[in-house]
């Protein structure tokens, strides 16, 4: 699970503008919504974890951390504001320890114990900032320094304030106040040169000089192909070079090899990808990059380890050696000047062995514990981590197979505890496991000794206890406001001019302070002190400007607090100064906020009548309910409402609108429900809009005296004939037994049906209305979780018009399927796309396969 964390300069100079008037903490942000939406292409981005620390003062920088969503990322980021001093250094340094918060706890640093790259939290941070001088309260510094003081315990078994699996990216915002003239160059983006650039490479990283708005994109594009799993090892020469390798690819001695000029290959600070398992996900391995250090029971403490091992490589050739079921890890390589220099020598089937200096116990360069070896294919090179000091283990376990049959004679076991006394302690946990997976006998005891001295072991446990606490301490700090300062700054306004005093306004508002203006009572803010009467104010007290409270009389507090709170309130609203329509103003954010409105209005009075129901808010739309009889917002009806109208004669917008209207009763298999404006309503009562001669689908019109044939006409739609479906507006066909009764024969049925024949003819208004709904069905029906599918092929088989129409209706939801990433009816429809194209009768073998 990839860690991403932005740390954004937020100090005051990112408020400069560039040539296209924009801030650069405007273009910051922009930045990084840009990299989300740039990183949300990879599948693999779903499990990432995104971060956000500014320039505040500690804890107060993490704006985002552990906890939050990604919401929650989105809304602080959005908030940002630059004001400060550029402290970069105690920036990183907060960030760095917000990223190292849980790895004591979890262990997987496993200090003493060897270094797993299998055990890691890759995490990438990305700072954006001006690259101008870096300024603290103790002034202008020109080096980049992070505090090394930590407040997380442990940090002192790290030299550095970061980890193997953390780098570190600077966008470096070099963009101009002014158009520049001249044409923008092409090509690769390069370092800035400011102090953060260091800091990068230390760390695995980079830093990007961004001078245009193409440049940033780039450098966005680049940063998401370095989001990797790996970790940083650095990789030194020892001992000569080897022999050049001449054009036939064998060794030419007679060619002299440089040794002791430094060559960009002899030492190189790279990471090495450790690639997720294909079937967990998590990365797996079995053995680890030995400590630089041996274990031993006397040390009183664990000496500090640095944070990227320093891994020493021969270049004497050797042969690779591994034997059936030894189980051995293998990494790839970042490009690098090594890896390019061991794949220009096209020796695929050679190999140069990998040390930790001071790993063994009787050798100062330690024994290997792998090599690095070019693929077969010469396009990479690979680490392939064995057994420590594995050139005597193998021969040994190979002998143990091929020669002893699992049986080993004394002079057999006599090598294996030579073998076993040159281990360090915390290789016997693997080795055992692997001997086991290779089916060979218990040769290791089970009184397993990890090597470390007693005190060393508590201690470790008494951090990792110190540091939940810490953890939790600055987890709950995450989205605080950091304390606003003490005291009041008052501006100096030295000079001429016209007195406060004798100001009009001034002397106005302050009667009005001073009670000398007497408050209406509707006019006080009673619900902040609910239970408390205020004290009306008495029109005969004498003005009174105290300058200490002390000197209130107490009879005379309750009015001075009621001055005060409609002072501070502004619920005075004839103070001179204020606005009136500033009194009606609300933030576009909040103007649908009408919950938070209703948590400050009065509980309700109960009804008089406890059977009627419960009145709704009438927030919205005041007139329209739905099917269910709750309210429906104005949003919603112009989604629905739209979509599913078709305009019919009698309608408000048709000249016979305006004549009488009548009630009729549609009546199917056995249910009762009446229609309005030609559609039925769920209580039942059908449209009172009818014209007096009734018009068909086709518009032309029916004299009343056929009014009689109705009822027939209404049954003979038993097989084609079209009924309203419960929760759709629009006609559908499939009505078994519809019949029409008429109270009133004096006044013609309002109807749109008109006089029907046995099968009724769609007008292309109907079936643009009908196909509008099914497609309003279909994006709702889509949206639901599960993998019941029914719902979606019945709407698909009662798309109106010509098969060009239906194949447009599976393609949609087709693409809507794939927005939510159902896959599974994806596969089903594209079997239906493809029996719709050859014209074949629809199947139920959706049903089957559920």
């Amino acid at each position: 699970m990839p860690i991403l964390l932005f740390l954004i300069d937020t100090s005051a100079s990112m408020n400069q503008r560039t040539d296209l008037g924009t801030s650069y903490l405007d273009i910051a942000k922009g930045a990084v919504e840009l990299f989300l939406k740039l990183r949300a292409r990879d599948p693999a981005s779903r499990g990432d974890r995104y971060m956000l620390v500014t320039y505040d003062e500690p804890p107060y920088c993490i704006k985002a951390g552990w906890k939050e969503n990604h919401a929650t990322f989105m809304s602080e980021l959005k908030n940002l504001q630059a004001s400060g001093l550029t402290t970069l250094g105690q920036a990183l340094r907060s960030s760095f320890d917000l990223l190292n918060l849980n790895r004591l706890i979890s262990g997987i640093d496993n200090y003493g114990q060897g270094r797993n790259p299998f055990f890691l939290e890759p995490s990438i941070l990305i700072t954006i900032t001006d690259g101008n001088k870096l300024t603290s309260t103790a002034g202008v510094q020109e080096e980049l320094h992070l505090p090394l003081n930590s407040p997380l315990p442990g940090s002192e078994l790290t030299k550095e304030p970061f980890r193997w699996d953390q780098r570190l990216f600077a966008l470096v915002l070099r963009l101009p106040g002014v158009a520049s003239t001249e044409p923008e160059q092409l090509g690769s983006v390069p370092t800035d040169e400011s102090a953060i650039t260091q800091m990068c490479e230390v760390t695995g990283g980079r830093s990007y000089c961004v001078r245009t708005q193409r440049m940033l994109n780039q450098c966005l594009e680049s940063l998401v192909q370095k989001v990797q799993s790996g970790v940083v090892i650095n990789f030194e020469k020892t001992g000569p070079d080897p022999l050049p390798i001449g054009e036939d690819g064998l060794m030419d001695s007679s060619r002299p090899s440089n040794s002791f000029a430094a060559q960009p290959w002899h030492s190189c600070h790279k990471l090495i990808y450790v690639r997720p398992n294909s079937k967990t996900g998590v990365p797996v391995g079995h053995w680890p990059i030995p400590e630089s250090f041996w274990p031993d029971q006397n040390l009183p403490s664990l000496p500090p380890r640095t944070s990227h091992p320093v891994v020493r490589f021969s270049c004497v050739d050797c042969e690779p050696m591994v034997i059936d079921k030894l189980p051995f890890d293998k990494y790839e390589l970042e490009p690098s000047p090594l890896t390019q220099y061991i794949l220009e020598r096209k020796s695929p089937h050679t190999c140069w062995q990998v040390f930790v200096t001071s790993s063994g116990k009787y050798n100062e360069l330690g024994y290997p514990f792998g090599y690095l070896k070019a693929s077969t294919t010469l396009t990479c090179v690979n680490l392939f981590v064995m057994p420590y000091n594995y050139p005597v283990l193998l021969p040994l376990l190979d002998d143990l197979f091929k020669v002893h049959k699992l049986k080993p004679n004394l002079k057999w076991r006599q090598a294996f505890d030579s073998y076993l006394k040159t281990l360090p302690p915390y290789y016997l946990l693997p080795l055992k496991k692997a001997l086991r997976m290779m089916g060979a006998p218990n040769l290791i005891s089970d009184n397993l000794d990890c090597g470390l001295s007693y005190s060393v072991i508590s201690y470790l446990k008494k951090l990792s206890q110190q540091t939940k606490l810490e953890s939790e301490r600055i987890l709950a700090s995450v989205g605080k406001k950091p304390p606003q300062e003490i005291g009041i700054k008052v501006k100096n306004h030295s000079g001429g001019g016209m007195s406060l005093t004798h100001n009009k306004n001034f002397r106005k508002l302050l009667k009005e302070i001073t009670g000398e203006t007497a408050l209406r009572l509707t006019e006080l803010n009673t619900k902040e002190f609910a239970g408390f009467q205020i004290g009306l104010l008495n029109k005969d007290l004498k003005p009174q400007t105290y300058r200490n409270a002390y000197d209130i009389p107490r009879r005379g507090l309750l009015d001075q607090l009621t001055r005060m709170r409609s002072n501070l309130l502004k619920t005075h609203k004839f103070i001179v100064g204020q606005d009136e329509d500033s009194l009606h103003s609300v933030p576009v954010a909040q103007m649908g906020n009408y919950q938070e409105y209703l948590k400050t209005l009065a509980s309700p009075l109960r009804e008089i009548d406890p059977d009627q129901p419960k009145r709704l808010h009438t927030f919205g739309n005041p007139f329209k309910q739905d099917k269910k009889g709750m309210m429906i917002d104005e949003a919603d009806e112009f989604v629905a409402g739209p979509q599913n109208k078709v305009k019919r004669p009698g309608e408000p917008n048709s000249p016979m609108s305006s004549k009488r209207r009548r009630n009729a009763t549609i009546i199917h298999d056995g249910h009762e429900e009446k229609m309005e404006n030609g559609q039925i309503t769920p209580d039942g009562f059908l449209s009172k809009s009818a014209p007096s001669e009734l018009i068909n689908m086709t518009g032309d019109l029916m004299p009343p005296n056929q009014v009689d044939s109705l009822s027939d006409d209404f049954t003979s739609l038993s097989k084609d004939g079209l009924i309203q479906k419960p929760g759709s507006n629009a006609f559908v066909g499939g009505a078994k037994n519809c019949s029409l009764s008429v109270d009133d024969q004096k006044d013609p049925v309002a109807s749109t049906l008109g006089a029907m024949p046995n099968t009724l003819q769609i007008t292309p208004a109907m079936a643009q209305g009908i196909n509008a709904d099914i497609k309003h069905q279909l994006m709702k029906e889509v949206r639901k979780f599960g993998r019941k599918y029914e719902r979606i092929f019945i709407l698909l088989e009662e798309v109106q018009g010509p098969l060009e129409m239906k194949k447009q209706f599976v393609e949609f939801t087709i693409k809507e399927a794939a927005r939510f990433k159902r896959r599974v009816l994806i596969q089903y429809l594209e079997k239906r796309h493809y029996k719709v194209h050859l014209r074949l009768p629809p199947t139920s073998d959706i049903c089957s396969c559920m």
